[in-house]
């Protein structure tokens, strides 16, 4: 049996205290926007000095807040059509990284995957300059390209971990009974990399939902983004409403996370 020296207890105590204050600095300012978003107060106060549904009242209520249901609303579209293409995107370059050995296929998935490692800020006005460029405007189609490069490399992830663990007897299998590649895909290999699918489009739905930056740059005047809309608030009057919004996607992203988690196991799909 082994014995535990001081020197153990020591390290274990420090594992313990690194593991208490990362989970405090993950989980600290989230608790802090949910137990403000209740004030009494009609300022941005922690902790508060009492609790009410006032700001959750108007936050939804269509006459205070429209702004806020137009620029949610836009948010929603976007995400949507950016899980679309960003999942459609990684699924097909999940599929020819995988199964290509060539060295392309790794410089292809490092491409892929660089929108990661760039500041969202450079990511934003490089892609601003790029479609200025083009002599393309601000529009929603630009938008959901743009927050399409951020959520790629999140959506490759989970379904290039799928397309890895594909047995490729079975598509022997299927090509040998006269099935052609289309008919392949559809009765075989996506049924199979769905789970990993699925996954990687919440990843970037969530990415695009709260993202700022490219937001910031790439949205044209007439759409209103909630990110940006909470920004705005934030910097004019400290709107309480914003720690009510902040709640509900909150709420929202845990509720579809743990969805996710029970119907593909994303934690899985996450780790590979």
């Amino acid at each position: 049996m082994h014995r535990f020296t001081g020197s153990d207890r020591a390290l274990a105590l420090l594992i313990l205290a690194l593991a208490g204050c990362g989970f405090l600095i993950l989980v600290g300012p989230v608790i802090v926007v949910l137990v403000t978003s209740f004030t009494s107060s009609r300022a941005l106060q922690f902790p508060p000095p009492g609790f009410t549904l006032q700001w959750y009242r108007e936050l939804f209520d269509p006459a205070r807040s429209a702004q806020i249901h137009i620029a949610a609303g836009n948010s929603l579209m976007v995400a949507v059509l950016t899980a679309v293409v960003a999942t459609s995107l990684a699924t097909a370059a999940a599929l020819a990284i995988t199964r290509s050995r060539a060295g392309w296929a790794r410089v292809a998935e490092g491409g892929f995957m660089a929108p990661l490692v760039l500041p969202g800020i450079a990511f934003g006005l490089a892609s601003l300059m790029f479609f200025s460029w083009l002599r393309q405007p601000p529009s929603l189609a630009l938008l959901v390209a743009g927050h399409a490069m951020i959520a790629a490399p999140f959506a490759l992830r989970t379904v290039g971990a799928s397309a890895a663990g594909l047995d490729p007897a079975l598509l022997e299998s299927s090509a040998a009974l006269g099935a052609g590649p289309w008919r392949t895909f559809r009765r075989v290999t996506l049924p199979l990399i769905l789970p990993g699918v699925a996954a990687g489009a919440f990843l970037a739905f969530v990415s695009s939902l709260d993202n700022v930056p490219v937001s910031l740059f790439l949205a044209s005047a007439q759409t209103d983004m909630l990110p940006i809309r909470m920004w705005g608030m934030m910097e004019t009057a400290l709107d309480v409403r914003v720690a009510a919004a902040s709640g509900v996607l909150v709420a929202v992203a845990f509720v579809l996370l743990l969805a996710m988690d029970r119907a593909v196991g994303l934690a899985r799909r996450m780790s590979g």
